[in-house]
């Protein structure tokens, strides 16, 4: 129960990472319903004074990356609490630059392209940081985390590049649990919980959650697989049962035949 009630709350905070809204659950309290109204109010306030102060999109989502590279820094240096704490911040930049584009009128392709590409290079530089202290020749050193981090930056990148490429052959691909949002809500638990050389399972959460973004990204790179596959399918067969209840006519037919030849040649 406690587990289902965890996942729950990973997914509304990534929701919120997202676009702003907090979605509720029919059982949730009214203290977590507040906050989120509360948190939400906060947002669309910032949202509208840099829409209005005619701020670019496209700026924001540069500060954000910049942001996240200091992040990555904090985490080369074991400065965890401080790292998610510049983490949560960074995100907040890539939450506002969309919202801003939308509520200025100035949504454009580029801008879309750009955030997406830049998201990718945010999720890296945080991840390297993790790389370079579990790596370097201290006390913390871990070859078992640097694998962990390792495999969860392979599996970030399936991830986003199965949905990028799916989406070319059907509608929408964003099933499964562990999408960016959820990632980046694990990784600011992670650092916020975590004491760099403490034996205390609840001051050093970092190495669990590395094992929940390994795992996880790959899980979401086989369902995505799987679901492109059930949803390619389910189209070529439709495609083909339309094919034969509306058969070409005859002489569409042989000119066909007839030019097949010469397409040989």
């Amino acid at each position: 129960m406690r587990c289902r009630q965890g996942i729950g709350l990973v997914r509304r905070v990534a929701a919120w990472l997202a676009d702003g809204r907090w979605y509720q659950e029919k059982d949730q309290q009214v203290f977590g319903e507040s906050i989120g109204r509360g948190a939400s109010r906060i947002i669309s306030a910032m949202v509208r004074g840099l829409a209005h102060g005619r701020i670019n999109p496209n700026l924001l989502t540069v500060i954000g990356v910049a942001i996240n590279v200091g992040c990555g820094l904090l985490f080369g240096f074991g400065h965890f609490f401080w790292a998610g704490i510049i983490l949560i911040v960074a995100n907040l930049f890539d939450m506002l630059d969309g919202q801003v584009a939308r509520l200025s009128g100035r949504v454009t392709r580029f801008g879309g392209f750009l955030d997406s590409s830049l998201d990718r290079l945010s999720d890296m530089v945080v991840l390297v940081g993790l790389i370079i202290f579990y790596a370097r020749d201290t006390e913390f050193h871990s070859t078992l985390n640097v694998f962990l981090v390792c495999a969860a930056m392979m599996g970030s990148v399936l991830v986003s590049y199965t949905s990028a490429r799916a989406e070319s052959l059907i509608p929408k691909c964003d099933v499964g649990f562990l999408r960016r949002p959820e990632r980046v809500v694990l990784l600011i638990i992670g650092a916020l919980t975590t004491h760099p050389g403490s034996q205390n399972l609840f001051l050093n959460r970092m190495p669990a959650v590395l094992w929940i973004l390994a795992v996880g990204s790959y899980w979401t790179f086989a369902h995505r697989m799987y679901h492109t596959w059930r949803e390619v399918n389910k189209a070529d067969a439709a495609n083909a049962r339309a094919a034969s209840e509306n058969p070409l006519p005859a002489s569409n037919a042989g000119a066909e035949r007839r030019t097949e030849p010469e397409l040989v040649r």
